[in-house]
């Protein structure tokens, strides 16, 4: 089996490279959806947020407002630290689940879709055990603005500030093994995957 980290900034276009791969036939694992699990009401993961940041992240529901919470920690580099040192540990246990499932199942080719790959390895080393490379979309910063801006509606500084919050793009590209430069189309892009599938990834 061979496992592709694949992660890049907001609006960087990685989810659409993520579907490509899919396309082409790999199995996608999407590690925001995971992490869901991990908020669930009453799971160990809930609770530890609930403690750190306060019931004011919960809704009506009980349930963790991953809106209220990411307005907390996008202001604050430290609450940022403290939210990832909490979920980034849990979402890797699932997604090692995850693939060794997989795996037995006979699967060739998983695709790991981490929007915050880097921040995880950093924390801890163990997430690129579970990864044969590590690819990495990146994209103008304005061409991101503009992206993010058409499909939330959200203000210019609001974005920016958010791109401000995460890794830098020069900082994703030394841990990558492939870059993949989505400044272009979405035909530029589909060619660059359909490329990089055919000539780096082993399957039959």
């Amino acid at each position: 089996m061979f496992v592709i980290g694949l992660t890049g900034g907001i609006g960087t276009g990685k989810s659409e490279a993520s579907q490509i791969l899919g396309e082409l036939g790999a199995v996608i694992v999407d590690a925001d959806k995971v992490a869901h699990e991990v908020y669930e009401p009453g799971s160990a993961g809930w609770r530890e947020v609930v403690n750190t940041f306060g019931e004011g992240v919960l809704d009506g529901e009980g349930r963790i407002d991953r809106k209220r919470l990411a307005d907390i920690v996008f202001a604050d580099e430290r609450a940022l630290e403290k939210l990832n040192s909490i979920v980034h540990p849990k979402v890797r246990q699932l997604l090692d689940e995850r693939i060794s499932e997989l795996k037995r199942q006979g699967v060739e080719v998983v695709v790991v879709e981490v929007p915050l790959l880097i921040e995880a390895i950093r924390q801890e080393a163990r997430w690129t055990q579970m990864l044969d490379e590590i690819w990495v979309v990146v994209a103008h910063e304005d061409q991101v603005v503009e992206r993010v801006r058409a499909r939330s509606g959200l203000e210019e500084a609001a974005i920016r500030s958010r791109i401000n919050s995460q890794t830098t793009q020069e900082e994703r590209i030394a841990y990558a093994d492939i870059v993949i430069d989505n400044s272009g189309s979405l035909v530029g892009l589909r060619r660059q995957v359909a490329k990089l599938w055919h000539e780096r990834v082993p399957h039959s």
